[in-house]
């Protein structure tokens, strides 16, 4: 391996050959070095020439470590000849397959010299052997969106790469037994495969570089990544509020997030800025809000409070709570008339401003209203509350009676000059709005709702009804016949469900992206079939994307919209929430399971384990395999909340590690 500090591919120059050969390595340096009692070995790479401020500037580490009751002889080489018509590849195969060791040349050639480590130790008849290889590197000065250094926290841990292997190696086996308890106990449950491989797959992104923790241990993200840089900065709230992976798997980084939303973002008069400008210690300047975003985040903060217990964090954020929410309150804005229904310009997770009520926005809405309702009623603001109640009410029954058509909800185009309500065939209907189309993802804000066991938004019998029409009109067995416009992430005779589609008229130019297919929103309508027990239509929607991203035609781990590892893809953890019927407060002790039956993977963001729910679901065996949990109530859908004789706190490190729950038939 090259010492390639220096080298992050930002400066290079073209060969002959058309090769690209990044630059900016300055006489780098590798070292040998053992540690740990002698078990730890390896190079050291490092320069002390490069700029220390440089973004590519760091260390590097390549290691193994040599366990003790073997006879293992570790060689190294911390360069090779000259690179000239790549013969240092050449040089170093000669010297290792010679006798399987390597030979130092004791002079470094180039300015990113070559560090090789081999491992040579005899394998007995019927045995195995591991060759374990590190590779640990330590580059602290990640740049913000634009030049300034925001650093990453892994690097206020660790004071190089070498440091790196030092404190984490020894814990390499409780750390790989942890990843492997987490996994098994995921394969093992009785979700469908599909839904296995669709949330598991896709937690790559969050080990990619869409996502990043900065200096001071927020949590920061692209919404994807391109080839050599980020997509779209700062956080994007409307992106970022279809997952649901970080709040269930890790909540003390999503309550980064929300410290990030309401207290960086945020300004004075509730306006929420959809991307957050870094560093973070730098005022904000206005760059836009997002209906959907900002309502997103109120549920959010919901989520997370319910899923952590930590009253401070609520009671701390409230009165950004509801400067966030009032914002939709004010003149011109998009509630400006404290209806419960948004009417105003909402500019969206489409990249364009819907003018008139539409089911996208609106559904984030009264999952805001309905949240908060709840928090003010927890912390005793009753004025606050009232208010919330009244508009959720009022709004529900307005879009129920306004909206929905019969089949699904559409929108009703306001004229954003006049106020007035436009008819569909009117020539003054602005550009980019959906109308009378049948939105993939028009029910995002009910899916949200059902995560948070906040309850329907609106008829249950419209939801359902809806979710139907959406695979009708949206779903298409093949491809070969669509045209689209736009982006193509399916193509000839692959199938998935369309952005929108126009069963009552379709308008001149409707919002950009309607003949597209992406994977976020195919995931959200399969949550909510699934939510309604329409569980075969579920499960044909997240085949049909599986099925695309097979490993053989796309990366399956990797399902972009705007970049690769596109954060909306993490909606696929959903689906193992609707499936299972999951639901934990921590704030009430109280943890729900749906109507299926079997072995279940479980989830807060503090701790997991798994629940065994027998065929006749008179009784339920609850195990914990990580941190602890807290439980008073425990209900099975369709039966009484069970009250626990007491209250019983589950450890995976203690001998309280299983609960059985007996319940009648």
């Amino acid at each position: 391996m090259r010492n390639f500090v220096g080298q992050d591919g930002s400066k290079y120059f073209i060969a002959g050959n058309g090769d690209y050969v990044p630059t900016g390595a300055k006489n780098n340096t590798n070292v040998y070095r053992e540690d740990l009692a002698g078990k730890l070995k390896g190079i050291y790479m490092n320069s002390t020439k490069v700029d220390p401020n440089d973004p590519a500037w760091g260390t590097i580490a390549l290691t193994t470590l040599v366990d003790s009751s073997n006879t293992t002889n570790v060689t190294y080489r911390l360069s090779s000849i000259s690179n000239a018509w790549y013969h240092a590849i050449l040089d170093f195969w000669d010297d290792f397959s010679a006798d399987g060791t390597l030979h130092d040349k004791g002079q470094l050639i180039d300015d990113n010299p070559m560090g090789s480590l081999a491992v040579k130790k005899q394998i007995q008849p019927h045995s195995t052997e591991l060759f374990p290889f590190f590779i640990t590197w330590n580059f602290p000065n990640r740049m913000a969106w634009s030049s300034t250094i925001v650093g990453n926290y892994y690097s206020t841990l660790y004071k190089d790469a070498w440091d790196v292997c030092v404190k984490t190696l020894p814990s390499l086996a409780d750390l790989e037994s942890t990843t492997l308890d987490f996994i098994n106990l995921i394969l093992a449950s009785n979700y469908p495969g599909v839904l296995k491989e669709a949330a598991l797959f896709n937690l790559a992104t969050l080990r990619s570089q869409t996502v990043f923790r900065i200096n001071d241990g927020h949590l920061m993200t692209w919404e994807g990544v391109f080839d050599i840089f980020g997509s779209c900065y700062g956080s994007c709230t409307h992106v970022w509020n279809y997952e649901q992976a970080i709040g269930f798997l890790f909540g003390n980084l999503a309550k980064t997030m929300r410290d990030v939303e309401f207290n960086y973002a945020t300004f004075d008069d509730g306006a929420m800025n959809f991307r957050v400008q870094l560093p973070l210690t730098k005022p904000q300047t206005r760059t836009g809000t997002a209906a959907d975003g900002q309502m997103g985040c109120i549920m959010k903060m919901y989520r997370d409070w319910q899923l952590s217990g930590d009253d401070e964090f609520l009671r701390k954020n409230w009165e950004q709570v509801k400067k966030v929410l009032s914002f939709a309150w004010q003149p011109n804005s998009w509630d400006a008339d404290q209806d419960g229904v948004e009417e105003g310009a909402q500019p969206n997770t489409m990249d364009v401003t819907y003018y008139g009520p539409n089911p996208q926005c609106n559904f984030w809405y009264l999952g805001a209203l309905r949240a908060a309702f709840v928090m003010a009623l927890y912390l005793g603001d009753e004025t606050f509350s009232n208010k919330c109640l009244s508009l959720f009410t009022n709004g529900s029954k307005w879009v129920d009676t306004n909206l929905f058509n019969g089949e699904y909800y559409e929108q009703k185009i306001i004229d954003p000059k006049t106020g007035q309500f436009l008819n569909h065939d009117d020539p003054n209907v602005p550009d980019y709005q959906l109308g009378k189309g049948c939105l993939v993802d028009q029910l995002v804000g009910q899916m949200m709702a059902h995560v948070c066991n906040l309850g329907y938004l609106a008829i249950p019998e419209n939801i359902a009804t809806t979710c139907r029409s959406i695979l009708k009109y949206n779903y298409l067995d093949t491809f070969n016949e669509h045209f689209n416009n736009m982006r193509s992430y399916v193509l000839g005779n692959e199938s998935g469900l369309l952005m929108a589609s126009w069963p009552r008229g379709r308008l001149q130019f409707p919002f950009p992206y309607f003949s597209e297919s992406m994977t976020g929103f195919e995931y959200t309508a399969a949550c909510n079939m699934i939510y309604e027990n329409q569980t075969q239509q579920g499960l044909k929607c997240v085949q049909s994307i599986r099925d695309r991203f097979d490993g053989l035609k796309r990366n399956p781990f990797s399902e972009p919209e705007c970049g690769h590892h596109y954060g909306r893809s993490m909606t696929s953890w959903t689906t193992l929430l609707a499936w299972s019927g999951f639901h934990y407060s921590a704030v009430t002790r109280t943890m729900e399971f749906g109507i299926r039956t079997g072995v279940f993977f479980w989830s807060n963001g503090y701790s997991w384990g798994s629940c065994w729910i027998v065929d006749n679901r008179t009784q339920a065996h609850l195990m914990i395999a990580y941190g602890s949990i807290e439980i008073e109530y425990f209900g099975l859908k369709g039966k009484t909340m069970k009250k626990l004789p007491e209250r019983v706190i589950l450890s995976a490190k203690s001998d309280m590690k299983t609960l059985t729950i007996d319940f009648d038939n």
